[in-house]
């Protein structure tokens, strides 16, 4: 069974930072891109960003050069380390599991077929 894990979230003041931890389990990970998408209160799901299996990095202009993906295949762990928050960064962050090694802009909507149960992320000023 394919699992998302998600931790690492919490309640920082604006220009904090914190590191999300999505932890798989239940497939081959290194064969995978995945992607941490996030939902606002009252908005839909936003993408936020994507790695896919060789490395290769993608952002939402919302967060380029703020956050940053990466993945460790021999620990089975994809992190989004988040710097300069927001408030409009709040948001409960997921991850989600690609159907494929590459990514591609489907994965921005549904294109996924494992979502986490997602962490919160609170951003005060």
């Amino acid at each position: 069974e394919v699992q998302l894990v998600e931790s690492g979230g919490g309640a920082v003041q604006d220009g904090g930072s914190l590191t999300l931890t999505c932890a798989a389990s239940g497939f081959t990970f290194s064969d995978y891109a995945l992607n941490w998408v996030r939902q606002a209160p009252g908005k839909e799901l936003e993408w936020v960003s994507a790695i896919n299996n060789i490395y290769t990095t993608y952002y939402a202009d919302s967060v380029k050069g703020r956050f940053t993906i990466s993945r460790d295949n021999a620990r089975n762990r994809v992190y989004l380390q988040l710097n300069s928050l927001k408030t409009e960064d709040t948001a409960t962050y997921y991850c989600t599991k690609a159907t494929q090694p590459y990514y591609d802009y489907c994965q921005r909507s549904h294109c996924y077929d494992a979502k986490g149960q997602g962490t919160q992320v609170t951003v005060s000023s």
